[in-house]
């Protein structure tokens, strides 16, 4: 006979094996239960404290407005003198440019007019001569080739009476003439020519001084 069927229950019955399994089920979901519930919670908690915004007073929100504005209007003025060097930058280079295609046309049209200088001379020499007719071909040819040289910028100096200056004329002679105030052109002897400002070739010329007493 076993211990069980020896000692029975308050009952009078005997443990069954069917209701031990029963209690010992119970037992076990209880637990597991609990730990659901307060797992859930615990992970609720970081979250639900995650999402709530931090507070901020209206004197600090007035504080952040206004170094955004502030920070707004540096970058805006940092991008309107960039565009103002930038195109400051394009002006200069723009006349650089300009300037470098005057001096270099300038001096391709001198280079020229020197190859031509003695033909000039001589038309200057047969024109005060009289040697070409007014009205004829040739004078045609004359005015046209200087008309042609005029369109770059040619200029001829030396006349008779203005001042002299050293920079265009070339004094060959100096002519003591009573009356005369200060040096002045008394006589062109061979006439100088300009392009823009460069000389090409100073006009030699005889300067008229006072008369010494």
């Amino acid at each position: 006979m076993t211990s069980k069927d020896q000692y029975p229950d308050q009952n009078g019955e005997t443990g069954r094996p069917e209701d031990e399994a029963a209690v010992e089920e119970t037992a076990a979901e209880a637990p597991e239960a609990d730990a659901a519930d307060g797992g859930g919670d615990a992970a609720a908690d970081p979250a639900a404290d995650a999402a709530e915004p931090l507070p901020i007073s209206d004197a600090d929100a007035a504080l952040l407005a206004e170094a955004v504005a502030a920070a707004e209007g540096d970058l805006l003025a940092e991008y309107r003198d960039r565009a103002a060097r930038a195109e400051a930058e394009l002006v200069n280079f723009r006349m650089r440019v300009e300037r470098d295609r005057q001096v270099n046309r300038d001096a391709t049209v001198a280079d020229v007019l020197r190859a031509v200088l003695p033909a000039f001379d001589d038309l200057d020499r047969a024109e005060a001569a009289g040697d070409i007719p007014e009205g004829s071909a040739l004078e045609l040819v004359v005015q046209k080739l200087r008309a042609g040289f005029e369109r770059f910028g040619l200029a001829r100096v030396g006349v008779v009476g203005e001042p002299f200056d050293p920079n265009v004329h070339e004094a060959l002679m100096q002519l003591p003439v009573e009356g005369a105030e200060g040096e002045t052109v008394h006589e062109v002897i061979q006439p100088g020519y300009l392009i823009g400002e460069r000389v090409v070739r100073a006009a030699k010329v005889a300067v008229a001084v006072p008369k010494p007493e």
